[in-house]
């Protein structure tokens, strides 16, 4: 089911307009009661969102991954690295792109829900994240927020009701968190091994267009954006 904006989602997803090569459309697997543990308000404030709207049980449904807002386009997206000693296929394996805010400001942001259940990428996991670390994980980004180095943020932890088996029985979450993007640079490795060079340039004039704008007009902007 999509909800309305009024919460504020503004949604424009210029990422899913890549070739479907570096995503696969995945949607969240819905969860039993999830509740509100932890909303960061100023965040929200700043992203052009409704507080009350989220703080209500309809903010709940959509940080559970129950409800979709009106305008996302849920994906999990593709890429590699070296994670387990060596270099392989990875991507999403429990994370799910909502899609990218406009803000206020103009700004592009992605909104991101993690533990958000398993994907094409999950890899035999259980695409689930228990609440302890998805809180660590929020302190820990705001922290470093605070400290002026850039990283991702954390807009809102919920409860799902359901319990994650770890080393032990522990209580399921999901953590909505915002990034300026999700592009790595295992994007570039596996579109460097796996897909063609017609689909690596796209994608670092993807990047480039989306975060080193001032070079995007270069000759050599490709040297200038690896420099950068």
């Amino acid at each position: 089911m999509t909800k309305s904006n009024e919460t504020g989602w503004n949604f424009d997803n210029s990422y899913a307009r890549l070739p479907e090569s570096f995503f696969t459309s995945t949607r969240p697997t819905p969860v039993q009661s999830p509740k509100l543990v932890i909303l960061n308000e100023p965040l929200a404030t700043s992203l052009g969102l409704n507080v009350k709207k989220l703080e209500s049980e309809e903010g709940a449904e959509v940080f559970g991954g129950n409800e979709i807002p009106e305008g996302a386009f849920p994906l999990s997206q593709a890429y590699a690295g070296h994670q387990f000693g060596h270099f392989t296929m990875l991507g999403d394996g429990r994370a799910i792109l909502l899609g990218e805010q406009i803000t206020p400001r103009g700004e592009r942001v992605d909104i991101q829900l993690k533990g958000s259940g398993r994907t094409p990428y999950s890899r035999g996991g259980d695409g689930r994240a228990a609440l302890g670390p998805m809180l660590r994980e929020y302190i820990i980004s705001e922290a470093m927020h605070a400290l002026g180095i850039p990283t991702t943020r954390s807009l809102a932890v919920v409860t799902t009701g359901e319990p994650v088996f770890r080393e032990t029985e522990l209580p399921g979450s999901v953590l909505a968190r915002v990034a300026a993007s999700h592009l790595r640079v295992g994007t570039f490795e596996y579109a460097a091994k796996w897909r063609t060079k017609e689909e690596l340039q796209i994608l670092a004039d993807y990047a480039i267009k989306r975060h080193y704008s001032d070079v995007e007009e270069d000759k050599d902007r490709i040297c200038h954006f690896f420099k950068k």
